[in-house]
């Protein structure tokens, strides 16, 4: 079959490999749509030894159940199925309390992040890891998994705070900020701040429910400081996902005392906190702030339901597998609109 492996640190090309057979307890899924995610670029960029090589990458997958291991119930040829990626070590104390996004044990595991994922026309995973999708099309499915997921996550971190009638600042509208927009509007009645450098972006910000844009420049803290209001006011929750140092500036000075940063993107920006009293804080004082990873299978099964009940839909631009390549430069020079899925 063919795959996208990753065949040495930075390098990714298309190979031919034997078709995978399912072992006890596992699937065989022909997969029928793969998102393309920043993560996989870290994964690409990382030192030798941190990742295994070769590698098949991919961890965003959604497919149609081809084989079923010995002792596996539950599930028939033909299912159709959405892959939760994460693998914890399934002892320690966060994934025996379903988390496995937290696992003390495993860093990041999972699959295409520690064994081979989706970016083939055939990837075998753990039958534990599956969930039905119903009727929802593939290249729906699979960016739920990730780009859905992760903000879902980030947004149930910070529900405490997200009652109606307060604000939240979602700053960039890609790949999960325009999820995340989406899962904000069904989920909770708060007013909506998009941030982002891109007219195209924050005009789909302002189509999928977003209250106010604010393009990202020099002036923005001040214009979200004008619908926010002025310390020690201000957004009662910030989604950052970029991560990138203006950005987590601009977080850090537009939310409320008392409020929450949750930094979801992985661009290496630093947050500087310093508790002082004779002067302005890097932090407002009470503020709580938290690096969100992906999320748990149970937050996974109600992204489904958002989406099956037709209020979660993910912006795509899909591209065959032998183009996954190119795509993934595409991503890396800001290219791509929403998510980019591949299609074996």
């Amino acid at each position: 079959m063919r795959a996208i492996r990753m065949t040495a640190p930075g390098v990714l090309e298309q190979v031919e490999v034997p078709t995978p057979t399912a072992g006890p307890g596992e699937v065989l899924l022909r997969v029928g749509a793969v998102g393309a995610c920043h993560s996989d670029l870290h994964i690409l960029d990382a030192p030798a030894g941190l990742f295994p090589v070769p590698m098949t990458l991919g961890h965003e997958i959604a497919g149609t159940v081809d084989q079923l291991g010995p002792g596996v119930t539950g599930w028939s040829s033909g299912d159709r199925a959405a892959v939760y990626g994460i693998i914890g070590c399934g002892r320690c104390r966060a994934c025996l309390r379903g988390a496995e996004n937290a696992c003390r044990v495993v860093p990041v595991g999972g699959i295409g992040l520690s064994r081979d994922g989706g970016l083939a026309e055939h990837v075998v995973v753990p039958a534990s890891r599956l969930l039905h999708v119903g009727e929802i099309d593939l290249t729906q499915a699979a960016p739920l998994t990730d780009a859905g997921l992760t903000p879902y996550h980030a947004v149930e971190l910070a529900r405490d705070r997200l009652r109606p009638g307060t604000s939240c600042v979602v700053i960039g509208i890609g790949g999960l900020g325009h999820m995340a927009l989406q899962i904000l509007v069904a989920t909770t009645a708060v007013r909506i701040i998009a941030v982002d450098t891109s007219v195209a972006a924050l005009d789909l910000a302002s189509r999928l429910g977003a209250h106010d844009v604010v393009q990202a420049g020099p002036d923005s803290v001040d214009r979200i400081r004008a619908l926010v209001g002025p310390p020690p006011d201000g957004a009662d929750v910030v989604l950052d996902f970029v991560g990138a140092d203006p950005t987590v500036t601009t977080a850090r000075q537009v939310v409320a005392t008392g409020g929450q940063v949750l930094l979801v993107g992985l661009a290496g920006g630093t947050l500087p906190v310093r508790p002082v009293a004779d002067e302005p804080p890097t932090v407002p004082l009470e503020t709580a702030v938290e690096v969100p990873f992906w999320g748990t299978r149970a937050e996974l099964q109600e992204v489904i339901a958002l989406a099956r009940s037709g209020q979660l839909q993910a912006d795509v631009q899909t591209f065959p597998l032998t183009e996954a390549p190119e795509a993934y430069e595409m991503l890396r020079r800001g290219e791509i609109h929403g998510r980019a899925v591949i299609v074996p």
